[in-house]
């Protein structure tokens, strides 16, 4: 995501690479090509200006132009202006420990039915919260179905009524429902609604009327650019609401919601879709999301990533096999298995600081490791937990059984001896020191 800003940005910088300091002249080119960028994203020229004006302003200040280093100085500025549009600081969602009611609202197509189970399971396993999920959208072909199915697959409760036609009459039969059944939290998926359309609008008022949700949440395609931020103000307008969701943040989004949001409606965004799966779900850092935009990764929310999925018991168990020299391709297979949790792909090199120029324009498919497991389930139990035995003759029945070439089975063959080898350097203590690391922050 922001792969289009981010490189705008850069260029933008390289006019200070090389000056000894900070000039009006430099920086009013920087900084012209940096409002480029923010118009080219979509985000509304307004804004994009007044940020302009807020980084010349601290540019020009004698801090900067003393530095020996202006461009740099530069780059942190326009991170701290980033981050101050985006909202500064990240913003917790409010739920009490008694009976909690969220309602999500937002356009046709917006992601609203997959974000209601993403965030049910998130608050499910972050919170301990025994959520119920309400189908309230009884205008959109298959919209319980969907909400139903996906809801299954983390085995959080639906409650329905297909022979009440009143999203009102159904939302407030399901608080009733929840306290009966003791669910502490209640999810009501709407239906999407245009601005311009009163009646669903009023439909939309009178659910919050009835239900007195504890957080409005208003979810945001990331992909609709400027057309999303004018919509919001129209249904903050109307609802008050609490926070904004950005779905769809893995697509090829130019990121004017993002940046320009916060800004028109003042409400935090608190939440950002990262991809298809259900636990792709994200708390929005501002200062995180600034240091993306800049091209310099996340690594903190990588890092939690890791320590969410990281299993400590097969960790000490693969450990084990490495000092025994009893590493083999199901450990190895493992190991990839663990990288998958933490998300979809193209979403994890986003973090890593200067991956994204590494890879270019090129697609991240997340089911790049399947032929790994694939091969891997061609070999023999014998083969997997004994590599070294893997001569020409078995890597051709590995590649006729798995239906790849037999230069791929050589070069998963490489890329595990490298691995292995690098494990086998780890130990003697910095393995066992970065167990410990995490042992220490779990």
């Amino acid at each position: 995501m922001f792969n289009s800003l981010s490189e705008k940005l850069e260029k933008a910088f390289q006019i200070l690479k090389g000056h000894g300091k900070i000039t009006e002249i430099n920086v009013a080119k920087t900084l012209k090509e940096v409002r480029r960028a923010l118009l080219t994203a979509d985000v509304n020229y307004k804004i994009a200006k007044e940020f302009t004006d807020n980084v010349k302003t601290k540019a020009l200040g004698q801090n900067v132009l003393t530095s020996l280093k202006p461009g740099q100085l530069m780059i942190k500025i326009v991170k701290d202006e980033l981050t101050m549009l985006m909202g500064s600081k990240s913003s917790e969602i409010e739920i009490s420990n008694k009976l909690s009611v969220i309602l999500i609202c937002g356009l046709q197509g917006s992601g609203k039915t997959t974000f209601s189970v993403k965030l049910g399971n998130f608050l499910k396993s972050k919170n301990s919260k025994k959520p119920l999920l309400v189908a309230c959208d009884v205008y959109r072909p298959a919209a319980i179905e969907q909400l139903e199915i996906l809801a299954n697959q983390v085995d959080i409760p639906v409650y329905k009524n297909l022979d009440e036609k009143s999203p009102v009459i159904i939302a407030k039969q399901a608080i009733d429902f929840a306290k009966k059944n003791k669910n502490d939290l209640i999810i009501i998926d709407t239906a999407g609604r245009l601005a311009v359309d009163e009646t669903m609008m009023k439909e939309i008022s009178n659910i919050h009327s009835i239900v007195k949700p504890d957080e409005t949440l208003f979810v945001v395609d990331s992909m609709t650019g400027q057309d999303a931020v004018n919509t919001a103000k129209s249904f903050n307008d109307l609802l008050n609401f609490e926070g904004v969701v950005l779905t769809k943040l893995d697509g090829d989004t130019r990121g004017g919601a993002a940046l320009s949001i916060k800004y028109v409606v003042d409400k935090p965004i608190k939440f950002i879709g990262t991809g298809e799966k259900i636990d792709a779900i994200d708390v929005f850092h501002p200062d995180r999301m600034a240091d993306r935009i800049l091209g310099m990764g996340d690594v903190i929310s990588l890092v939690e990533r890791a320590q969410d999925q990281f299993d400590l018991d097969q960790a000490r168990k693969i450990n084990k096999k490495i000092a025994k020299n009893k590493f083999g391709f199901d450990d190895f297979l493992k190991q990839i298995k663990q990288v998958q949790k933490m998300g979809s792909m193209k979403d994890l090199i986003g973090m890593i600081p200067g991956a994204n120029k590494m890879i270019g324009d090129q697609e991240i498919d997340d089911d790049a490791f399947k032929f790994i497991e694939v091969i891997i389930g061609s070999m023999t139990p014998k083969e997997r937990s004994q590599p070294d035995i893997l001569d020409q003759s078995r890597r051709k029945r590995i590649a006729n059984g798995s239906g790849r070439d037999i230069s791929e089975i050589n070069q998963l063959i490489k890329q595990f001896n490298q691995m292995s080898k690098m494990m086998k350097m780890m130990q003697g203590g910095k393995a066992n020191h970065l167990m410990q690391m995490f042992q220490n922050q779990r």
